[in-house]
């Protein structure tokens, strides 16, 4: 899949053919990191489609599908390494 972003074009894999990067792939959004605390707070800008993959990873981890959730992390590591070690490490 072809996406501009950032006023480049990347050709990234979709990691999962169920996951749906929406009408407007790279609107930005910041996510925190779930398990902050005070004092050590985390986050990440992150365009709509790697939202997409990270509620994708999420949502694998918590019905145990081990399999799709190290696919995503996978994904992440490669295409979005900081947003990964500030999210999903």
């Amino acid at each position: 899949m072809k996406i501009k972003y950032n006023n480049t074009t990347y050709t990234i894999p979709k990691p999962f053919d169920e996951c749906n990067f929406g009408s407007n792939p790279t609107k930005e959004l910041t996510i925190m990191n779930r398990f902050n605390e005070p004092g050590f707070v985390q986050s990440a800008k992150l365009p709509a489609f790697a939202v997409a993959i990270y509620d994708t990873i999420i949502g694998a981890e918590a019905t145990e599908d081990y399999k799709t959730m190290q696919h995503g992390l996978t994904w992440f590591q490669k295409n979005f390494t900081n947003a990964y070690y500030a999210l999903l490490d």
